[in-house]
């Protein structure tokens, strides 16, 4: 069976393909009730390194003493490579190993705690869902953690992407240009996209990969514990994700009139304190936030001809459910904005019609980055960018044979000291600007004598008349979904590596979970 699962910061959202139907699988919660998410969560034992939970089942730890509950697993994905320590509490886990098994407890509860009767043995082939600006380390870290949990994974597609296929499947449009705003639970990104009657095209896309629904809680709850006189040090970890939570819930209970936000810290606090809070107040603070996403927006909007080249702007993602988004996108695009019937769902549909080989459409998307390589110029006197894939760039049909770019050259020294990484902008001298990603160094033997050296990293990097005389491939594949790797062949001697580039943190220092909020800098409000 085929789904489209939406791998959310804080909920992870499955569609299944059924006939042409794509309704959202609904799961078995603790409580007794159901519902059509699934808690991107995870719970470990203060005690014993070896009990965990994740989904539900941490959610239901989340009151239980000696427990740690962390929310929002998926913001280590940029940061962090397969090896990675993550430290919870006393306790160190590899990265990869944490997100195979939140993908495989996501199986577990589609086989037998959901709403799906599927078959002994039937395959779980997927198309799973990225933001529009996540790097090769979170495309690749996210693919090998669904595969290692036993699912298919057919393709990965940019979110917004996934939402315009839902908007144009539902108009039933044949022709037009919508931009989508979708603002999810750590992410942001506004995307557009062509449509035709066969095919939605992404033109262009901006974000933020550091501003969702998350950050509005931590606005909340830093200005309930200022009401109540604390500080979050004051918090243990635990405390802190139920202050967080309890947030996140009032949050989402917001609408058009609501005045005041009340905050109970039963649970949380000894003794219980209840912080009473103006919605206008929350509002201003933040203000700041929506703001860059409206930035980000217009600035995309006048790169592409103005909005009056625009059918929609379409809001998705649960995030763009606070009424203060919708307030301010309707005063910025006036009656061009267009709410997704299906805010937090909408990317899981449109990721389950693509993955429909009925339905009929096909999809281009396009380099959101620019992904490229430092380089010594000039015999080592001077360091360049070479950008190897461009912003804009198409990316290959799924299916279809990778993207292949080549660079061949003689080498001047004996190692080859290579330093990949990805911006969102390009100057005029050619050098990365804008938000810029670094990945792992990767060091390759171009001198014959050191292809079997056990530690090149211990090895001076030298000029060598040897290397210069060898000739040296560099190949890049980029697939379908973004991710991209190398193989270079030193064509003189045969030898030859292949490495996937990811930032795979082999020297990384542990990753410390706990209280942690926000101080983004932000714009200010506009004075009333």
């Amino acid at each position: 069976m085929r789904f489209g699962i939406d791998f959310g910061t804080t909920r992870i959202v499955v569609a299944a393909v059924d006939r042409g139907n794509y309704p959202l699988v609904s799961f078995d919660c603790p409580d007794g009730s159901s519902r059509d998410w699934f808690p991107a969560l995870a719970a470990f034992s203060v005690d014993s390194a070896s009990e965990r939970a994740y989904g539900w089942d941490a959610w239901a730890k989340q009151a239980e003493p000696g427990w740690a509950t962390v929310r929002s697993l998926k913001r280590l994905l940029g940061e962090t490579g397969p090896e990675t320590p993550i430290r919870i509490g006393p306790h160190l886990f590899p990265a990869l190993a944490l997100y195979r098994e939140l993908a495989t407890a996501l199986r577990h509860a589609l086989l037998s705690r959901s709403n799906l009767s599927l078959p002994h043995g039937e395959a779980l082939e997927i198309i799973l869902g990225v933001p529009a600006h996540a790097n090769s380390n979170q495309r690749f870290l996210t693919a090998e953690a669904f595969r290692l949990a036993g699912f298919e994974v057919l393709a990965m597609l940019n979110e917004p992407s996934a939402a315009a296929i839902e908007y144009g499947h539902r108009q039933k449009l044949t022709r037009d240009r919508i931009l989508v705003y979708d603002l999810g639970g750590g992410t942001f990104d506004a995307s557009i996209v062509a449509l035709s009657e066969t095919e939605r095209s992404v033109l262009a896309s901006e974000g933020i990969a550091t501003l969702g629904g998350d950050e509005f809680d931590l606005v909340l709850a830093e200005m309930a514990l200022e009401s109540l006189g604390l500080d979050h040090t004051s918090l243990s970890q635990q405390q802190w994700f139920l202050l967080l939570e309890a947030c996140r819930e009032k949050k989402e209970a917001l609408h058009p009139n609501s005045r005041k936000i009340e905050i109970d810290t039963e649970g949380i606090l000894e003794p219980a304190l209840r912080s009473t809070l103006p919605v206008s107040e929350f509002y201003e603070r933040a203000w700041p936030l929506v703001a860059e996403t409206l930035h980000a927006t217009s600035d995309l909007i006048q790169q592409w001809g103005g909005l009056e080249t625009l059918e929609a702007v379409y809001v998705t993602g649960g995030g763009s459910e606070l009424p203060l988004i919708s307030r301010q996108l309707r005063e910025h695009f006036s009656r061009k904005v267009k709410r997704s019937a299906y805010m937090r769902a909408a990317t899981a549909i449109g990721l389950a019609i693509h993955a429909d080989h009925q339905s009929g459409y096909t999809l281009s998307e396009r380099f959101h980055q620019f992904f490229g390589v430092w380089r010594e110029a000039d015999q080592g006197r001077r360091i360049t960018f070479d950008p190897i894939f461009e912003k804009g760039l198409p990316l290959p049909a799924a299916g279809a044979a990778p993207l292949l770019i080549e660079r061949h050259y003689r080498p001047v020294h004996n190692i080859g000291h290579f330093r990949f990484l990805e911006s969102t902008r390009i100057t005029l001298d050619h050098q990365p600007a804008g938000e810029i990603t670094y990945w792992d160094e990767i060091l390759f033997p171009f001198d014959p004598l050191v292809e079997n050296a056990p530690d090149l990293a211990a090895i001076p990097v030298a000029h060598s008349s040897r290397a210069h005389h060898c000739q040296i491939l560099e190949r890049y594949l980029c697939d379908a979904g973004g991710r991209v790797t190398v193989e270079i062949h030193n064509l003189s001697t045969g030898y030859r590596r292949l490495y996937p580039l990811a930032r795979w943190g082999r020297n990384s220092e542990p990753v410390t979970l706990g209280p942690n909020p926000s101080k983004r800098k932000t714009r200010k409000a506009p004075s009333a």
